[in-house]
């Protein structure tokens, strides 16, 4: 296995464009890409596209009438069908739809098979994580889901185990669904509590279909609210027990950005070196668990200047192998770009000053006052049992 990371990336993403009113600015992914650029982390690591994922690999989790109608909608937005997701406010159709959503695919498929064949040890796909797209409709932003493509084609190429972890601020209800009723793959989620945000899925008894899948979901909804320490002490109190018992041979990780304070659409307050401090988690777990097979994906995230190219210029550089130091000052070059292109100021510095993130380890004691812990432990309660650990 080389030790190089891989980036996965096509300029053509960012025609994944809802309109100038949406909240899913393709905007962050150029920004992001400049960021990567501006630190100088693509010479760190191989640079590659893909192919845009063709019906045969679409059909490993979509249905082909929903196939045909993301085709029609993308030919012609006039006719997108709403009863499958098409059209609304959420997914607006929009001209090369189909097209620019099975790039986005194929390049999260593409670093699937990367990692899976051993050319690379970690890659990623700051345009990925789509994961609300289910079989037969587009929903939350996404059109077709990556993270859950990218799944099942390890699962084609004969992974036995995959687990997914989602820190994205909303449910990743897609890749859950997709998997719902397949012991292979465990599905981990954190994110806020369905009664607050879409998609008001992921409650703690949602563990998966009955029998040998029982126990392949596992969700924390956590509070309305939830800081670092809370943030981090959940993904530590649910996570590596997990991996520990499924020992996966490869991890897939989405990589949200819109936990953050400053995000306009959710409501949990971590920062941006949170948020690293949970990559650099993930990146640690691979190693310990999946004998370093790791493809990280992007996600959400709608503070499109501020908060979206640091964190996953970030995650680049983890799986670079090159991290970018928090107290980094961000390259002179790349604010005046963003300047340029937003007429909004850039951040000087790649921390939100919070660096390093303090929280407190699960073994150290339950409080029954913490609303954090109440959430940590109704998922234990839920999962933990039908996985034979202890709650």
């Amino acid at each position: 296995m080389s030790g190089r990371g891989q980036l996965m990336w096509d300029e053509a993403v960012t025609g994944y464009d809802f309109g100038p009113d949406h909240p899913m600015d393709p905007v962050r992914l150029d920004l992001t890409r400049r960021l990567v650029a501006a630190f100088e982390l693509d010479q760190e690591m191989d640079v590659a596209t893909a192919k845009p994922a063709g019906e045969s690999t679409l059909r490993l989790v979509h249905r082909q009438d929903y196939i045909d109608a993301v085709k029609a909608a993308s030919a012609d937005p006039g006719v997108a069908d709403a009863s499958y997701g098409l059209g609304t406010v959420d997914d607006p159709a929009f001209a090369g739809m189909h097209e620019v959503s099975a790039l986005i695919a194929g390049l999260s498929v593409g670093a699937a098979e990367a990692v899976w064949r051993g050319d690379v040890a970690h890659a990623v796909n700051f345009a990925g994580g789509l994961h609300h797209a289910m079989p037969g409709s587009a929903s939350g932003f996404c059109v077709y889901n990556d993270a859950s493509l990218a799944i099942a084609r390890l699962l084609e190429l004969g992974a036995e185990r995959v687990a997914y972890i989602d820190v994205d601020v909303h449910h990743g209800d897609g890749v859950q669904a997709a998997f719902w009723d397949d012991p292979r793959v465990l599905t981990i989620s954190l994110h806020e509590h369905p009664r607050t945000l879409f998609p008001q899925t992921g409650w703690p008894e949602e563990t998966g279909a009955d029998g040998d899948a029982a126990g392949s979901a596992v969700n924390v909804a956590l509070p309305a609210g939830t800081g670092d320490a809370g943030w981090v002490r959940a993904f530590h109190a649910v996570v590596p027990e997990l991996l520990a018992e499924f020992r996966p041979q490869v991890l897939v990780t989405q990589h949200g950005a819109d936990t953050h304070f400053e995000d306009p659409l959710a409501h949990l307050a971590v920062s941006l070196d949170a948020q690293r401090a949970v990559q650099v988690a993930c990146h640690s777990l691979a190693h310990e668990f999946a004998d370093g097979r790791w493809v990280a994906l992007g996600g959400g995230g709608y503070a499109v200047v501020d908060v979206v190219p640091r964190s996953w210029t970030h995650l680049v550089g983890i799986v670079a192998g090159r991290e970018v130091a928090p107290e980094a000052v961000t390259p002179e070059g790349w604010r005046a770009e963003v300047f340029a292109r937003t007429r909004q100021m850039a951040p000087l510095r790649m921390t939100d000053g919070r660096w390093p993130v303090g929280w407190g380890e699960w073994g150290a004691g339950y409080d029954p006052s913490d609303r954090v812990d109440q959430a940590v432990l109704a998922t234990r309660r839920a999962v933990f049992p039908l996985r034979g650990l202890l709650a």
